[in-house]
């Protein structure tokens, strides 16, 4: 399969549907920048939408990975299965590179926790203050592996891990450093932090196709989110609301704000010409 005259194929028949990028997204309730992923050639339709792809463009799954229009005739079927079998090898493929990655992440990890045990019965005789340092390459790992096997797949998955596991991991820290002002604190800032994190996805999956106006919203957002989490820990441990920094920060995140309203206009302007 070429993907780049796949990619013009796919640009040719939207065009002749009448479809801008952004209408041809909206139907498939992705965003507009994969359907210009796939007409520059950079990526491919996930096979999950190949099906809806080809009835709103009138095509067929032959044709879409032919990257050409194909007559009924004797070599039709061969040509179906070529493309069947170099489509369904592809996938595999990336699967394998994923499993690979995510073994060798894994690995690394499990090194990394060895090793610091080592240097800690080494010095102090005991296991001390590796116990913070493995409860913390274990939280990475859980959070951290679906991303890395899935991809953007793996998001809500990490998300989720993220949720369920952060609790108890700031239990064994507080253990760990004999601390309970640290499950305390930890368990405020993670409950608002978790609020602020899923709000974040849940904009994102609402504005799919526009991920600039998502960051804007979510720039925003950041903002009384800061105030939130300044006013808790001054009721905690006695930090003061608001300082210089504070100010000085919300206002380059409501620059940035800004800056992603812009470029989300920008983008849906020069996306509706094509």
């Amino acid at each position: 399969m070429n993907q780049v005259e796949i990619g013009k194929f796919i640009a040719g028949c939207r065009k002749e549907k009448g479809l801008t990028q952004v209408q041809l997204a909206e139907k498939l309730n992705i965003t507009d920048r994969a359907v210009s992923k796939w007409e520059t050639g950079k990526s491919m339709p996930d096979s999950s939408i190949m099906l809806e792809l080809c009835e709103i463009l009138g095509i067929t799954v032959n044709e879409l990975l032919s990257g050409e229009r194909i007559e009924m005739n004797s070599n039709y079927e061969e040509k179906v299965s070529e493309n069947l079998i170099e489509f369904k090898r592809k996938d595999e493929n990336n699967l394998k590179k994923n499993t690979v990655i995510s073994i060798v992440y894994s690995i690394t990890m499990i090194i990394a926790a060895l090793v610091c045990c080592i240097c800690d019965i080494a010095t102090s005789g005991t296991v001390s203050w590796s116990k913070i340092t493995l409860a913390s390459i274990l939280f990475a790992w859980v959070i951290s592996f679906p991303l890395i096997l899935l991809g953007k797949k793996g998001i809500l998955v990490s998300l989720i891990s993220i949720t369920v596991f952060i609790f108890p991991y700031l239990v064994v820290l507080g253990l760990a450093v004999d601390n309970r002002a640290v499950m305390v604190i930890g368990a405020v800032m993670a409950t608002i932090s978790l609020l602020f994190m899923w709000a974040v996805y849940l904009l994102f999956r609402k504005f799919k196709d526009r991920k600039l106006f998502a960051a804007g919203i979510s720039a925003l957002m950041a903002v009384p989110f800061t105030l939130i989490v300044n006013i808790t820990l001054s009721g905690m441990i006695g930090e003061p609301v608001i300082d210089v920094w504070d100010i000085l920060s919300a206002f380059i995140i409501l620059v940035v704000a800004v800056g992603f309203f812009i470029g989300d206009y920008s983008r849906r302007k020069h996306i509706s010409t094509l």
